[in-house]
């Protein structure tokens, strides 16, 4: 990838985020080559900043992180996109974006695979999900099961109410299963893209 950072005086180019998962806008910062190199090296998305006039890791006092995904220049070779998995909020006032959005607005499956992810390491005692991974692979496998089996009878009947929230169910534990074999909604989205392409 050719970055032209000598295009501008101060050799620094915009660097626009962009969530990988949800392709949400999340904030724009400024790199210079170093910082792109810094990006590559850690796996991290790490700035030029203007204001401290030195290198500043995304997160690096928070530990609201920018995992590095991937990087695209634009046509005139003077403006990068990133595509990084944020760590916790992305704003320093809490917001998940630097416009003050919140993901669980629009994507909010996203979300709540980033909720699964965090809470599964949480004590079992306070955490459903923590509770289900403690048990392993097979006790979650189970419940899609069940929840798949209680779907489809509700599907039979006409209580709207009740079929919504079976599928509920059934979709929230189906996020679980799909974490603990190491996947994510984005895994499946590629397969159904790639069959739809046929």
């Amino acid at each position: 990838m050719n970055i032209d950072f000598a295009k501008y005086s101060d050799g620094l180019v915009p660097a626009i985020v962009q969530d990988a998962d949800t392709q949400k806008v999340l904030m724009l910062g400024f790199m210079n080559e170093e910082a792109w190199n810094m990006t590559q090296e850690i796996a991290k998305v790490t700035f030029y900043s203007r204001s401290k006039h030195r290198l500043w890791t995304k997160g690096e006092e928070s530990g609201n992180f920018l995992e590095f995904r991937s990087a695209a220049v634009d046509c005139d070779n003077d403006t990068l996109l990133i595509k990084a998995h944020p760590v916790g909020p992305v704003c320093h006032t809490g917001a998940d974006t630097c416009w003050n959005e919140k993901n669980e607005a629009e994507n909010f499956v996203y979300y709540l695979e980033h909720i699964i992810e965090q809470r599964k390491n949480a004590s079992p005692e306070e955490s459903y999900i923590a509770k289900l991974f403690q048990k392993g692979l097979n006790k979650i496998a189970q419940k899609v099961g069940e929840e798949a089996i209680e779907t489809v009878i509700e599907a039979k009947d006409n209580d709207e109410n009740l079929f919504l929230n079976e599928a509920a169910d059934l979709l929230f534990h189906y996020l679980i299963l799909l974490n603990a074999k190491g996947y994510a909604l984005k895994d499946v989205e590629r397969i159904l893209r790639q069959r739809h392409k046929k």
